[in-house]
């Protein structure tokens, strides 16, 4: 359990620190980011996978149309995932960042009912109905929708909803992403290069170079820790710990970017992390009573 919970833990505090490298790479304009992001992962995975020899799954995929499109569907989520998210990183919108994720585990129950037709507990309903609130008091006081966080959080929330019935596990379905986003990435940077705007050429900065070339590691690590951690604790604590991601972007966009943050801004984190305090406990009160259950039955 306590090596579960450190793997989990350690994804989600890399995770939390994505800001600050994004930030570090400002000078690189968010598309060539995500080629980059994309190029640098798949050899990353490709080295993995050739240290644990373990290529078979692919002949086989590759074999099934129907979950290669499943996949192609959601590389190209995950691709507009990531580019939201640097862009917003690198245009001052780390808290709005931030929001995305804390509002993404209250969309999942919204596409839970939607698209898998799950019925919704009394206090599943009411922290939706809560976040909801919170998401009209931003809109009303900003006098529009926080896009960036309803982005982020309908985009990832599609894709988990994508992976969760995903025939590959997270290492080879990663991978395989990769490898279907690998030739929009080449094209794209190549397209750069002809057009003397690749910022890894042109850079005079080795820094630079160094830390897109550190965009394969940086994004695969924390994803095998996550896996890793989730087949080893309960899927409530797992829950629990994934606040901590979230929690470490908005400090940053507070006390590292110094991005404004108003009382009534404020009023309505407070509100949807209100919503979050509901979902959780009534998430653990209800995995406690039905251990409990289990537990009488035997």
């Amino acid at each position: 359990m306590s090596t579960g919970v450190l793997y989990a833990a350690l994804a989600f505090f890399c995770w939390g620190l994505f800001p600050l490298y994004f930030h570090a790479i400002g000078e690189v304009p968010p598309m060539e980011i995500l080629a980059h992001r994309m190029l640098w992962s798949l050899l990353f995975l490709a080295i993995v996978l050739a240290v644990r020899r373990q290529w078979k799954w692919l002949p086989d995929v590759l074999s099934k149309p129907k979950v290669v499109g499943a996949f192609i569907a959601s590389a190209l989520l995950l691709s507009a995932n990531w580019l939201i998210y640097i862009w917003s990183v690198n245009n001052g919108h780390v808290l709005d960042a931030s929001l995305g994720y804390f509002i993404n585990p209250l969309v999942n129950v919204l596409l839970g009912l939607v698209v898998l037709k799950e019925k919704l507990r009394r206090g599943q309903w009411l922290a939706v109905a809560i976040a909801a609130c919170g998401v009209g008091w931003l809109t009303w006081q900003a006098g529009q929708l926080p896009w960036i966080a309803l982005l982020l959080a309908a985009s990832f929330g599609a894709y988990g909803l994508l992976r969760k019935t995903a025939a590959l596990a997270a290492l080879e379905g990663l991978s395989f992403e990769t490898m279907l986003l690998f030739p929009l990435a080449i094209a794209y940077v190549s397209w750069l290069t002809v057009n003397g705007q690749n910022t890894f050429i042109n850079t005079p900065s080795d820094t630079t170079r160094l830390l897109l070339m550190a965009a394969g590691p940086i994004t695969a690590i924390p994803l095998l820790l996550f896996a890793a951690g989730a087949r080893r604790i309960p899927l409530s604590v797992l829950g629990m710990l994934q606040y901590l991601s979230p929690t470490m972007q908005m400090l940053l966009g507070l006390l590292v970017f110094h991005e404004a943050f108003s009382p009534a801004r404020l009023a309505g984190f407070i509100v949807i992390w209100s919503a979050l305090a509901i979902y959780v406990a009534e998430g653990l009160w209800t995995s406690r009573l039905t251990g409990a259950a289990a537990s009488s039955s035997k």
